[in-house]
């Protein structure tokens, strides 16, 4: 998640890693790096609250809890093709890009692993660390083009999920360019596109940046407190990440032992769970309508009990896939 800020760029535009350690790091990316640990830490125990009851189902996955993540991960997208450009340009380091892309894809992969076992419906396959490996590889193509070419693509790849969408793309083997007609189910979905927006723009960003100098007033300059904290925090973004949500989530469940939040009620949580799956697909109306209709359903031929107390499978009986189909042509009668 984060990338070394190794290299910077000297007087006449080349770049001297002598120099990069006499003049320091810049702080500014570490600041903001640590700024976007710490946003990510909230919604992500926000998201633990959830998961154990303490606010309602659905409450981080819409509104503006949803906008909170995307913004999140954007930042840390954007913040990593910054620091492509300050680790590789204008001299691409092979052996130091390598190092850290391993470290990166490594972590990924770990994330797939523990997600599989403790979220087998919902695993993070193609999450925000196997968006910053993906896209830091892609960018090395833009590190000496022309920002404005750079911004263009950017572009072109945040408009390409409005435009490409395509049932080409719904197996599960391409699920990670991001142009499914169907989203799957995943604890923290980042693919390529759009995500590889702010990752250029980064780039484009830090290339402007060089140029104009704007770099240079940002160095290592000072010990304030708080400055020293998200500095820190910043440049060991990685293990932060890998490390945080599990302790945020071994503490709420400690929490939740002793004080358990309260049992909502059976009908309301099925409706409020069913909406906040839905509505990751389809629009709230729709959605509103489907689980209305289904929920009537399922009280009509006694289903419900059962259903809500695991005594039968939603994935293979017959009987809920055959309301899921009257409802979903009922509701999308009624848009």
């Amino acid at each position: 998640m984060s990338i070394t800020n190794a290299a910077t760029e000297s007087d006449n535009g080349t770049v001297s890693p002598a120099t990069a350690e006499r003049r320091g790091r810049i702080w500014a990316i570490d600041a903001l790096r640590g700024f976007a640990l710490i946003a990510m830490a909230t919604y992500h125990f926000s998201w633990d609250l959830e998961y154990f009851g303490y606010l309602e189902p659905g409450t981080v996955g819409t509104g503006a809890f949803k906008m909170y993540a995307r913004l999140i991960a954007g930042s840390f997208l954007f913040l990593a093709g910054i620091s492509l450009v300050l680790g590789h340009y204008p001299v691409f380091k092979a052996r130091a890009f390598a190092f850290r892309f391993a470290k990166i894809a490594a972590a990924a992969l770990v994330i797939t692993i523990a997600t599989w076992f403790a979220f087998p419906d919902s695993f993070i396959f193609f999450g925000i660390l196997h968006a910053i490996a993906a896209a830091s590889l892609i960018g090395l193509i833009f590190l000496r083009l022309p920002a404005i070419l750079t911004l263009a693509v950017a572009a072109a790849a945040f408009a390409a999920p409005f435009y490409l969408r395509s049932t080409i793309f719904d197996t599960p083997a391409l699920w990670w360019v991001g142009l499914s007609e169907t989203l799957p189910r995943s604890n923290d979905y980042v693919p390529l596109l759009p995500w590889l927006a702010p990752f250029l723009a980064g780039i484009a960003a830090a290339r402007v940046a060089l140029s104009v100098g704007w770099f240079e007033k940002l160095r290592t300059d000072g010990s304030a407190r708080w400055k020293t904290a998200l500095t820190a925090a910043g440049r060991h973004s990685l293990a932060i990440y890998l490390l945080h949500q599990p302790l945020l989530f071994g503490l709420v469940y400690l929490f939740a032992l002793g004080f358990p939040a309260a049992k909502p009620d059976p009908v309301d949580a099925f409706r409020s769970n069913c909406v906040a799956t839905c509505i990751k697909q389809e629009t709230a109306a729709l959605c509103a309508n489907f689980c209305g209709c289904t929920l009537d359903k399922l009280m009509e031929e006694n289903l419900f009990e059962p259903l809500n107390t695991g005594k039968i499978d939603i994935k293979t009986d017959e009987r809920i896939a055959r309301i899921a189909g009257q409802c979903t042509m009922d509701a999308q009668a009624k848009e």
